[in-house]
């Protein structure tokens, strides 16, 4: 099915400001997190110019700030 004209414009403009793109990321990263910690499985980063195992036990998950959506109908 095409996309309208109109879903295009609200893309476009989700695009151009980008927070929503950063809070889906920042949800998105912070989900990994917790299924990762939740199944006892480590993950890896990268620190001081080094790749790091992080035990699960050890990973720390931010505590997830309740937003308003700011999806528009415009």
């Amino acid at each position: 099915m095409p996309m309208s004209t109109k879903n295009c414009k609200n893309i476009d403009k989700i695009f151009a400001d980008g927070r929503l793109i950063d809070r889906a990321i920042r949800l998105a990263a912070r989900e990994a997190l917790v299924q990762h910690k939740r199944a006892g499985l480590p993950i890896v980063v990268y620190q001081n110019g080094k790749t790091v195992l992080v035990p699960a036990h050890k990973i720390k998950v931010g505590r997830q700030t309740k937003r308003r959506r700011t999806f528009s109908k415009a």
